[in-house]
């Protein structure tokens, strides 16, 4: 590749990361300011849409033009791209027709890239399952570095041990659900299995050892990942009585919602939770079932609030 064409991708580079100044840009490329007018008129014949401001606030750079042309990625952004594109992939956007432009998208991405970053997206996809979606109220995001997640990824390929804030676990997958992160994991400690949110740890560290796979606590390691939030997982859990059978809950609630225990014919426990006493009582308005709340006195109070504000909000029927 000519050195001429060399400056031109790098001069393309600059300017699809912010407006530079025509001096910063010779400086940055190390040429003349009459080079430098050449290789942004080079861009332009690609079909660049390159714009160039007058005066001390002006200054060059990229525009909307009629046609997409080619982007240049670094590393990073490279490695987001195909992972993004490819868990929209396997979790289905619900968007007609979107899925196969993904896919093709996501083939042109993968052709070019360099073998080290092909192994990272290949480790991250094949390490991660999605988690059902939700309709209605979700919970904050508990976004996590690429980094780590690329990190884990390459643990549970190659079955190496882990440190998570210095407790040793034996990684086995990569749940991803509600834009949240989870990790089935056996800690080594305990001897229990986890599902241990990625977003957690202060630290993660790759072991040197590895390890021998064991039998899993479940076939569907995403059911695993959701029965262990259900019960554990939040920040706000709550015990439920439904006064409906349980074979009746089961078909009626999402399965991220909750477990469902059977007390009689006609009424089950349900035991749920969420990060906020909010999200509880959406859920439980959207079962569409007599219930009663047995815990915790926070909700219980939360639900008689709610109670009185729907009372006052419609009139008396005997008014």
């Amino acid at each position: 590749m000519s050195s001429t064409t060399l400056r031109t991708l790098r001069l393309l580079s600059l300017l699809q990361d912010r407006t530079h100044t025509g001096p910063e840009l010779a400086e940055r490329l190390g040429v003349s300011d009459r080079t430098l007018r050449q290789d942004v008129a080079r861009l332009r014949e690609l079909g660049y849409p390159v714009h160039a401001g007058r005066g001390s606030a002006g200054g060059y750079r990229l525009g909307q033009g009629s046609a997409m042309p080619p982007l240049l990625l670094d590393d990073d952004e490279a490695v987001a791209i195909a992972v993004a594109a490819g868990l929209a992939e396997d979790g289905s956007t619900g968007i007609a027709d979107i899925d196969r432009s993904i896919a093709r998208a996501l083939a042109k991405l993968q052709r070019i890239m360099p073998k080290r970053l092909q192994r990272k997206v290949s480790a991250l996809r094949s390490a991660t399952d999605i988690g059902p979606a939700v309709t209605g109220s979700v919970e904050p995001d508990a976004p996590v570095p690429a980094q780590r997640l690329t990190l884990l990824a390459e643990a549970v390929r190659a079955g190496r041990v882990l440190y998570l804030d210095d407790v040793p676990v034996e990684p086995y997958r990569l749940i991803s659900w509600q834009r949240r992160w989870y990790l089935v994991a056996y800690e080594r400690n305990s001897h229990v299995w986890r599902a241990l949110p990625v977003a957690g740890p202060a630290r993660v560290e790759p072991g040197a050892e590895h390890f021998a796979a064991r039998a899993l606590p479940d076939e569907d390691l995403t059911a695993f990942v959701l029965r262990e939030i259900a019960s554990a997982g939040w920040r706000v859990h709550a015990r439920i009585t439904v006064l409906a059978p349980a074979e009746t809950v089961l078909a009626r609630i999402n399965p991220t919602v909750g477990v469902v225990e059977p007390v009689d014919d006609v009424s089950c426990v349900l035991l749920t939770g969420a990060d906020t006493l909010e999200t509880i009582a959406i859920y439980l308005s959207m079962l569409m079932m007599d219930f009663r709340v047995d815990g915790p006195p926070e909700l219980v109070a939360h639900i008689r609030t709610l109670g009185r504000r729907y009372l006052e909000a419609v009139p008396r029927e005997d008014a």
